[in-house]
């Protein structure tokens, strides 16, 4: 039976992606488990998934010795970022992972990179005729701007900082307020995501659009799938413009009938869920790639009009089950770069003992494994 380990970075809450490749992995008849990675012992995906290891921050220069660290260790084919910050670099070092074996489900670094940048990403589209919304620095506004505005920290994620301006006065608080910010057209209307999955070579294979009726946190709590035409066209083309791999969103409003784009993130969406009880299974087709099986384009083969209302859900663990939870309230060591060579699981090592370096310790479970 062919093997397939997975690695789920910066795994935190999305207990649903990991559940979801696990089922993959069984659906596709293939032997592996499904591994994550995390700054936080807490983070409820850790505690479903088969191990978990704690990682320093993706902006922190051991971040990427000690995903490959894990990666021997795990036998891990198949890696799927989830965090803008980490996009950029697993797009960088994709050629490299793949010379050891595992594949990388992420676009790349130029591609990354111009996701993140609110303002680049909305001029390269309009330069390429696909409609995104008008965007401004705060140096480019016009003296008598429009109102109302939408300002957002130019390279922020989810919801967070992001208002509307409804005035000047409003304009030259939010200004200040905001870092870094770019401000956009006003888009009223109805929001979707467009969910895409792209093959390693970057050509679309589902593509799936998402009303977003209720948004909670930045992510959808309740929504249904869409068969518009032009949404699915508008993914196509972004797809054309930009050199995607594995899972994209894209998000947009419609505007006098046109769906015009606000954002664009090559990773997994929060409502992606919804997206796999529809039929597209996003997992299922990465991780027959991953194993070189043929994967046939699928563009437009999802149920229509399938609707999701999320709710809660929690995970309950005695406290000896939550690994180091204490240390880590109190601001817990980081390792430092990985040494392939020393794969050894080490509790809690003073600096002095860890003088040369030390594999990534697991967060918890280190020898479990999940059905």
């Amino acid at each position: 039976m062919t093997l397939l380990n997975v690695l789920i970075t910066a795994a935190s809450r999305r207990v649903a992606l990991v559940q979801a490749f696990r089922q993959a992995l069984a659906g596709a008849g293939v032997r592996g488990s499904v591994v994550v990675t995390d700054v936080n012992p807490m983070s409820p995906a850790v505690h479903v998934a088969a191990r978990a290891y704690r990682v320093s921050l993706a902006t922190e220069p051991a971040y990427l010795d000690e995903i490959g660290a894990i990666s021997q260790r795990e036998a891990i084919g198949l890696i799927v970022p989830t965090i803008d910050d980490e996009l950029p670099l697993f797009g960088r070092v994709r050629p490299a992972f793949e010379r050891m074996g595992v594949r990388v489900a992420a676009s790349t670094e130029r591609t990354a990179s111009l996701c993140n940048d609110k303002h680049a990403l909305c001029e390269h589209l309009r330069a390429r005729g696909i409609p995104a919304a008008q965007s401004f620095l705060p140096g480019m506004l016009p003296d008598r701007p429009d109102f109302p505005l939408f300002i957002k920290p130019r390279y922020g994620r989810g919801s967070v900082g992001a208002y509307a301006v409804r005035n000047p006065r409003e304009l030259a608080f939010f200004l200040h307020y905001v870092e870094q910010p770019v401000i956009q057209e006003f888009l009223n209307g109805a929001e979707y995501t467009i969910d895409m999955l792209c093959d390693f070579d970057g050509r679309p294979l589902s593509v799936v659009p998402r009303e977003r009726v209720v948004i909670r946190s930045g992510v959808t709590d309740r929504g249904r799938t869409s068969g518009d035409p032009a949404l699915i066209e508008l993914a196509l083309r972004c797809a054309d413009a930009l050199a995607f791999a594995g899972a994209v969103n894209i998000q947009c409003r419609i505007v006098d009938g046109r769906p015009v784009i606000f954002e664009i993130n090559p990773r997994f969406s929060g409502g992606i869920p919804l997206t796999i009880a529809a039929g597209a299974d996003f997992p299922r087709m990465l991780v027959d790639l991953a194993i070189n099986r043929p994967v046939a384009s699928a563009v437009g083969e999802f149920q229509r009009d399938l609707w999701m209302t999320s709710y809660e859900q929690s995970i309950f663990k005695p406290g000896s089950e939550m690994g180091v939870l204490e240390a880590g309230n109190q601001g817990w060591e980081r390792p430092r770069p990985c040494e392939p060579e020393d794969m050894r699981i080490r509790a809690r090592a003073s600096a002095s003992a860890r003088r040369g370096g030390g594999a990534p310790r697991p967060l918890i479970n280190a020898d479990k494994e999940v059905a």
